[in-house]
């Protein structure tokens, strides 16, 4: 056996050990930007799909917050909580298909990028507004609740990225809630300062800051 075929052979279980290293690397990646609770992408898994699917000109934006979700807790207990975020996740991922994308931002905040590909978007989710106020199975029926939804259409606002298109369907979202009309589509009108996409109000968002646009 010459040399070089000598060192080959040698090197074969490196070679071999390196790709299942790989493997194992890609798998704890994986897993890394998967919701523990709920199965979905986290922040950072969502926002890299997210993205892609902005290139899409019939994608839509959507945020999702569960309504009165402490009240829950509070009545029923965390594992009750927990398994109406798992129901809410699950509805969401199965509206949303293979062809979006839902992500779990943290708490009871959900997103998800659609293609609509009928323009139907208002109409599909005032079906999932439904859908995700159901009763969650196998639990008490009175574990439930409703959750709002803010939306916006990527190609109404070309100039905005994720975080932009995130923060109208917040206010959106937001609009919904307190006017207890379940869904809102982000309009022409003002946008408040944020930071980090949180409105003026939530957790993470500045309090000091003054209205830093309005859409045209």
């Amino acid at each position: 056996m010459n040399t070089l075929a000598t060192i080959l052979l040698s090197a074969l279980p490196l070679a071999a050990g390196w790709a299942v290293h790989v493997r194992w690397l890609g798998r704890c990646l994986s897993t890394a930007r998967r919701d523990p609770l709920t199965g979905l992408r986290t922040r950072d898994g969502f926002t890299r799909r997210a993205t892609v699917l902005l290139k899409d000109p019939r994608a839509v934006v959507v945020l999702a917050d569960v309504d009165k979700f402490k009240r829950i807790n509070d009545t029923f207990g965390h594992a009750a909580g927990d398994a109406l975020l798992k129901a809410t996740a699950d509805r969401l991922a199965h509206h949303v298909g293979r062809s979006g994308v839902a992500g779990r931002l943290g708490g009871d905040e959900f997103a998800a990028v659609l293609i609509d590909d009928r323009g139907t978007a208002g109409d599909m989710l005032a079906v999932l507004h439904g859908v995700l106020a159901r009763p969650v199975d196998g639990q008490d029926p009175a574990v439930h609740t409703t959750v709002s939804l803010g939306w916006v259409r990527a190609a109404d606002f070309p100039d905005d990225d994720l975080s932009g298109l995130l923060r109208r369907a917040d206010e959106a979202m937001y609009g919904a809630k307190q006017a207890r009309t379940g869904t809102r589509r982000a309009g022409l009108g003002r946008l408040f300062a944020t930071l980090a996409g949180r409105r003026a109000g939530r957790t993470g968002a500045r309090a000091d800051v003054p209205v830093i646009g309005v859409a045209a």
